[in-house]
């Protein structure tokens, strides 16, 4: 792990968190797993979804609110087991869903809902709480709220292409925009006789951003592919700042492997480096750090801001990383910000 010292200590601004390559070729044939059901936010809206299906189905037989409730509490005994069963079996056979055909993974949810509609009535059999099962009742049942689950799900993967698809175009913006390529240029211009490495090296790593912006996009990139990136385009802005720019470094190792939607990491540290350098005299303290802590990675991005200077401007930046994030690790991907002492911090907690 790099060194952790230097000038700025998280305690400055903990008070505002809370504590919590293949080719391309080969990226087109890859097969898509249509549902996860390891992931934490997957699991809630599924015993929810069963639950508050099940309540509703039961008014109709109900006489009576006490009776309802006693009715819901018999079928949730069930319901509930079965739910799990259902997620647990589809959690443990992800691997092999993931190399089906979609059509394929619709039918073995499919059938699996049906085989945890019969458990779900075992259940109360056995426990003796239901004399004489409905078990093509139970079958049919879960099956239609398998059916209809999975369709929620794909149709909110389904939602994630066109802000994937937003978000690049806006970050392919920032990247070109007139004012950093005519800078940068500049910049390689100035140094091409006094310095020529360092020109060749600045050119260089233009093409590389330029390069990834217009690669095809992935559906993920590890931690390591956007420190990388990142790393560049400081490189680029030190020559064009100078002292200005004092960059700090942080980077736990066994962080490298956690997973991020691409070109999600740089566009937080051009936003610390435009609201944070440029509009000071005097430049600004820029840290990146990551930690792994268990199953979370934490990744922070911190800048020093001029005295009387809000966080105005963040906001597009912020939206997007935090629409990305959502829809590759849905609940278990968390964005804080917050301003304090003249230190703004983006905080990232992503699984790994």
């Amino acid at each position: 792990m790099e060194s952790k010292s230097g000038y700025m200590q998280d305690t400055q601004i903990l008070s505002a968190f809370q504590e919590l390559p293949p080719t391309a070729d080969g990226a087109r044939l890859a097969p898509t797993l249509v549902f996860d059901a390891c992931q934490m936010g997957v699991v809630l809206r599924a015993v929810l979804f069963v639950e508050l299906a099940l309540a509703v189905g039961v008014m109709f037989t109900a006489n009576g609110l006490m009776d309802w409730v006693t009715r819901v509490s018999l079928v949730t005994g069930g319901a509930l087991p079965a739910t799990l069963a259902w997620l647990l079996t589809a959690c443990a056979g992800k691997r092999l869903l993931a190399r089906m055909r979609s059509e394929l993974q619709y039918l073995v949810a499919v059938v699996l809902g049906a085989l945890s509609g019969l458990y779900g009535c075992g259940v109360l059999v056995v426990a003796g709480l239901l004399a004489a099962a409905p078990w093509i009742a139970c079958a049919g049942s879960g099956a239609l709220l398998s059916a209809v689950l999975v369709a929620g799900l794909v149709m909110r993967a389904k939602g994630r292409t066109p802000a994937d698809t937003s978000a690049r175009l806006a970050e392919l913006q920032s990247r070109i925009r007139p004012h950093f390529l005519f800078n940068t240029l500049n910049s390689a211009i100035a140094l091409v006789r006094a310095e020529p490495a360092r020109a060749e090296a600045l050119l260089e790593d233009l093409s590389d951003l330029f390069r990834h912006v217009l690669m095809d996009p992935a559906g993920s990139v590890t931690l390591a592919e956007e420190i990388s990136l990142a790393r560049r385009y400081l490189a680029i802005e030190q020559v064009r700042f100078g002292d200005r720019l004092r960059v700090q470094w942080s980077l736990d190792p066994a962080a490298s492997d956690a997973k991020l939607p691409p070109l999600l990491l740089q566009p937080l540290v051009e936003n610390a480096v435009r609201h944070g350098v440029e509009p000071s005299a005097s430049g600004a303290d820029l840290k990146i750090s990551t930690h792994r802590r268990g199953s979370v990675v934490v990744i922070k991005v911190t800048n020093t801001v001029p005295a009387g200077q809000g966080v105005a401007g963040h906001g597009l930046a912020l939206r997007n990383v935090r629409e990305r994030l959502y829809l590759l690790h849905d609940l278990q991907g968390q964005v804080r910000c917050g301003l304090s002492d003249g230190v703004y911090q983006v905080r990232l907690e992503v699984p790994l």
